[in-house]
């Protein structure tokens, strides 16, 4: 008996084929990262949905993908199928290839960000020297069987795909059309995700409260996809994933909230320049030093409850103000340089060290300083070509870079740059030089950072091997204390103001949508005013530049919203603010409210570290709105800057 002839349907083999192998990619990856991170995923609500919505977000990528497929294979003759059979081939191979590319890449990026791949994952790429390096000596591993499986599987499918178009013919004129309306149909729904309910749209993916669970319901290739998307449409206009506010009622919950009386902001070209006055009186200006530290939030500070891995922070604490309570905006450190320097928010998407408006004419406490006759400088271990923080600088106030070209001679080199001991030994060189001349400088540090390296026999190791987070952190706190040790001898020391910061946390992960308590990051001003002690209250990065101010004795004119927290009312609670992907985060007090894209507001109580659903306060969820689309009502519109001189 013969066997039954499908020949009426052999033309759709490269479509289910690629539709297939495809759906399998993901499906392995997606487990593979769910038994990585197995105790997570099964403490977490509704887990149990992550496979079934994992396959319809995969179902909508392929059959996106095969729309062009589908319509090139019925509609050009055969013959002309024969002959460029390898550009078919071509590119559902390099389709694969790419499945599998950003599904290995997913490890380590998740393991530093708990996040699919998203826009950082384009602004990295950008940075291919030092991200290159930092993946492949800590990731080694994952990169070679990576590269081998994708080399292989790549081959594989090119010649499966060369043999199923060598022989190919499309059917009778009728089947054909049949045959593409049938398929069409079911790439529709595919794309759809329904046949008879309501399309599946972004928010399908976000369908528990753990941010973990929803990543792992998306693949790779769909995130950043989305992320592309999402910075081409969206970014310029955050009213659309978030909701729509009046710009003068944006303006108006913002002073209120920020303690800035509405009267006082006389210039209506810059809506929030207003005059700050200072409480301290000095004779003589001081000094600013602000030396931010690569991700070192709280879980690393002996001091704030964390891991005994500081012990001359810890040291130092006593001699300043710690803010117990501080939490950063961002999770890279050009967000850390945007609100510590510039007491800017988070956009959405790119960081305003990268964007274009704000590359000349935006407000820094740089330029503020250098007006008032301050020598401003930036020094930097590592590139200051990285993230484009050199021109972003040098177009805004800082007048002389330091990079690793000016550290000669240096005790150790890593993929970053050089140690934090050079770094700090070129600063004191650079302060010591300025005699008695006003300065401000930021130093930015690299030795914690992956993969970790730093010089032998600096300090006891915490753990082996050598290479680890813990034992960085260690190093970097050593080189902060031998810089402190150094200072103190120099003239320039009693005169200065110094800021001990982190740029953001690190380790994000968590059963929440948003991870809080790894925004938590220390903050210690030591100096000529600052009575040793703790401030409690919740406090935000793009608090420091007014406090900081504040206590130098400075009355000035800016536009910043953060508030000068020595002169903060007992009974106005604190606040934050945090971005985590496309995901904001409002903090007043222990109540937070969560806005995601597209999806209403939700309320939480941040109680020991977890956030737990609380009744929604609409006019604090209308506060936390004005706050996520402030800045880019003032990037777009260029209102955050000083007056002309």
């Amino acid at each position: 008996m013969k066997k039954p002839q499908l020949s009426f349907i052999k033309p759709l083999k490269p479509l289910w084929f690629f539709y297939l192998l495809g759906l399998l990619i993901f499906f392995c990856f997606r487990t593979a990262l769910c038994i990585e991170y197995f105790n997570r995923v099964v403490n977490a609500d509704n887990y149990l949905l992550l496979f079934p919505i994992g396959s319809r977000v995969d179902t909508i990528l392929l059959c996106y993908l095969l729309l062009l497929p589908l319509l090139c294979l019925f509609l050009f003759p055969s013959k002309v199928i024969r002959k460029i059979r390898f550009l078919f081939s071509l590119y559902f191979t390099l389709l694969i290839s790419l499945f599998l590319f950003m599904e290995f890449a997913t490890f380590p990026f998740m393991a530093e960000f708990d996040n699919r791949p998203d826009r950082i994952f384009f602004e990295n790429i950008v940075q291919f020297k030092e991200v290159f390096s930092m993946v492949w000596q800590g990731h080694r591993v994952t990169v070679i069987i990576g590269l081998s499986v994708l080399c292989v599987m790549g081959w594989t499918v090119l010649r499966v795909y060369q043999g199923f178009l060598r022989s190919y013919a499309i059917p009778s004129l009728p089947q054909r059309i049949i045959l593409l309306i049938v398929t069409g149909l079911l790439l529709f729904f595919g794309i759809r995700s329904s046949f008879i309910h309501s399309q599946a749209d972004v928010t399908t993916p976000t369908f528990s409260r753990s941010h973990l669970v929803n990543q792992l319901g998306l693949n790779s290739t769909y995130s950043l996809g989305y992320a592309y998307y999402s910075m081409k449409v969206f970014e310029n206009d955050p009213r659309k994933i978030y909701g729509t506010m009046e710009s003068s009622e944006i303006l108006r919950r913002v002073r209120t909230s920020a303690l800035i009386p509405e009267e006082a902001c006389t210039n209506s070209e810059i809506p929030l320049l207003h005059y700050q006055l200072s409480q301290f009186l000095r004779q003589y200006p001081l000094n600013l030093v602000i030396i931010m530290e690569e991700s070192l939030d709280t879980e690393f500070v002996g001091c704030l409850g964390g891991l005994p891995l500081t012990p001359n922070i810890d040291k130092l604490s006593k001699e300043g103000l710690l803010f117990t309570n501080l939490y950063c905006t961002g999770t890279r450190t050009d967000r850390g340089i945007e609100a510590t320097i510039s007491g800017f928010l988070p956009t959405p998407g790119t960081s305003t060290v990268k964007l274009g408006l704000s590359a000349t004419n935006f407000f820094t406490v740089a330029e503020l300083l250098r007006r008032r006759g301050y020598l401003t400088e930036f020094i930097y271990g590592g590139r200051s070509r990285y993230d484009n923080m050199r021109a972003f600088f040098l177009n805004n106030g800082v007048q002389k870079i330091y990079d690793k070209s000016d550290c000669k001679n240096p005790i150790f080199s890593g993929t970053w740059g050089v140690s934090d001991e050079d770094l700090f030994n070129k600063a004191n060189e650079v302060f010591s030089s300025h005699g008695d001349a006003p300065f401000f400088a930021l130093i930015l540090s690299t030795s914690n950072h992956d993969p970790y390296v730093f010089p032998d026999g600096r300090i006891e190791l915490y753990e082996h091997p050598k290479h680890t987070r813990n034992n960085a952190v260690k190093y970097a706190d050593y080189a902060v204390g031998k810089f402190f040790e150094m200072a103190k001898q120099e003239r320039y020391y009693q005169n200065t103001l110094f800021l001990i910061i982190a740029d953001h946390g690190t380790r994000l992960r968590s059963q929440d949508l948003i991870p809080i308590h790894k925004f938590h990051i220390p903050g210690l001003l030591i100096g000529p005013n600052v009575t040793p002690g703790k401030f409690e209250k919740v406090a935000s990065q793009i608090d420091m530049v007014p406090t900081l101010l504040e206590v130098m004795g400075i009355s000035t004119t800016h536009p910043l919203i953060g508030r000068p927290l020595l002169s903060f009312p007992d009974n106005i609670p604190g606040r934050a603010i945090m971005q985590y992907s496309d995901t904001n985060a409002f903090m007043l007090n222990n109540q937070v409210i969560i806005q995601r894209p597209h999806l209403p507001p939700a309320q939480f109580t941040y109680y020991e570290g977890r956030l737990i659903p609380s009744i929604l306060d609409s006019e604090l969820a209308k506060d936390a709105l004005a706050y996520a689309l402030l800045p880019a009502s003032l990037y777009y519109n260029r209102l955050h800057h000083l007056e002309e001189e």
